[in-house]
């Protein structure tokens, strides 16, 4: 794909993030449901990439969110602060939650049990869970990662020298990741990696040796690259998790 195509698809792509971006102490009004999981925590196969890591993330308080927030993986890690509309039954804080998982049965989101219980004023769980579908209220909210900010791990499926996959963990702030591009050294030119799905980039035949990255990053601050130089050494593993050391706000 020509690089002015790319950039034509990501200008379109921020067109369709700046209302859900927006800071604001206005909730907007969806509805919530919960997984049905034998083991109450959320889908590890969930759509983002995650695997067991978005369970447990978060205590595990995470949900699965509509086309909309997920927007073809963009909404991966976003985080939300949810609260359903029942007073005998509802507390008025709510529930801090991340997005891991792409769902939301006819609302924004499909919680982990968990999750879906935090709403709940203390003694009143069980009733909260026999509505089954509630009435919510959201909006989007600054992610704390308790001094993670931009960590990123390598896929599983990553086989060096051959082929690279790259999955975002944890991206602090209200902020996006559009893309991620691997500098290649001889070729003086950034490599742009694919979006295969979720939270997971990948390239094949990537550059050998160490490895920078650079992220195209849409929040509060607009759209701008910000770049990691040495990102990745040069026996960079399959399963190892990198932090940026980029401070995103």
């Amino acid at each position: 794909m020509k690089r002015s195509h790319v950039l034509h698809l990501l200008l379109v792509q921020v067109i369709f993030l700046l209302p859900l971006l927006c800071l604001s102490d206005d909730y907007v009004s969806s509805r919530a449901t919960f997984y049905g999981s034998p083991d109450c925590k959320a889908n590890p196969r969930g759509a983002c990439g995650y695997g067991e890591f978005g369970r447990d993330i978060n205590n595990g308080e995470v949900s699965g969110v509509s086309s909309r927030l997920w927007n073809n993986g963009t909404g991966c890690g976003a985080c939300y602060q949810v609260r359903c509309k029942i007073p005998p039954h509802c507390n008025e804080e709510g529930v801090y939650v991340v997005a891991t998982d792409y769902g939301g049965a006819g609302g924004d989101f499909i919680f982990s049990l968990e999750a879906y219980g935090r709403m709940a004023r203390p003694g009143t769980e069980d009733q909260l869970y026999s509505f089954g579908v509630v009435d919510v209220e959201y909006k989007r909210v600054p992610c704390r990662y308790g001094g993670s900010n931009l960590v990123y791990k390598v896929h599983e499926k990553s086989y060096n020298p051959h082929y690279l996959a790259v999955l975002i963990l944890y991206v602090g702030g209200v902020n996006d990741i559009l893309a991620v591009e691997v500098w290649q050294e001889d070729c003086k030119e950034w490599r742009r990696m694919r979006r295969v799905f979720g939270a997971v980039h990948d390239l094949e035949n990537p550059p050998r040796g160490t490895l920078s990255l650079r992220f195209l990053v849409y929040g509060s601050a607009g759209i701008n690259w910000v770049q990691s130089p040495n990102a990745l050494p040069a026996d960079w593993t399959a399963g190892a998790t990198y932090n940026s050391n980029i401070l995103l706000t």
